[in-house]
């Protein structure tokens, strides 16, 4: 295996555990609010993560490399942050989704700009999934002000 192919592997398996992650803070946010006419907007993007998450595991495996199988250290600090912010009530809860939101954002981007991610995996990311987390961002936006 090629250092580029290990680089982009270790990158998506990274992406990988931000969308589980993702997953099991929007199920977390669900739980808390499962009367909350929101509801329904969060199960809409925690499914986008789910398929997302499936996208990135194919895509490691299709390179050689084995995916990771959960969120590892950033999901355990993610809910911490959304455990936090439900306390606070629904539109803290929506804060703190939407913050990690940017922060996946971030991250694919960051992925765009590696010079070491095959051609392949860049594509993948600017065609499907970056589009997905930037629609995440606008929906929640207008959740915020919603709740407000």
């Amino acid at each position: 295996m090629s250092n580029t192919n290990q680089h982009c592997i270790d990158i998506c398996n990274s992406l990988l555990r931000g969308e589980l992650s993702a997953v099991e803070t929007y199920t977390q946010a669900i739980e808390k609010y499962p009367t909350d006419p929101k509801v329904s907007e969060l199960q809409s993007i925690r499914r986008e993560h789910v398929e997302a998450s499936a996208i990135l595991t194919q895509n490691v495996r299709s390179m050689g490399g084995i995916p990771d199988t959960d969120s590892g250290a950033w999901g355990v600090f993610a809910k911490t942050v959304q455990g936090t912010a439900n306390f606070f009530g629904a539109g803290s809860a929506v804060e703190s989704l939407l913050q990690g939101e940017e922060s996946g954002r971030h991250d694919y981007e960051n992925a765009l700009n590696d010079d070491k991610v095959m051609v392949e995996c860049k594509v993948m990311i600017r065609e499907e999934l970056l589009p997905k987390v930037r629609q995440h961002i606008a929906r929640l936006e207008q959740l915020q002000h919603a709740v407000v």
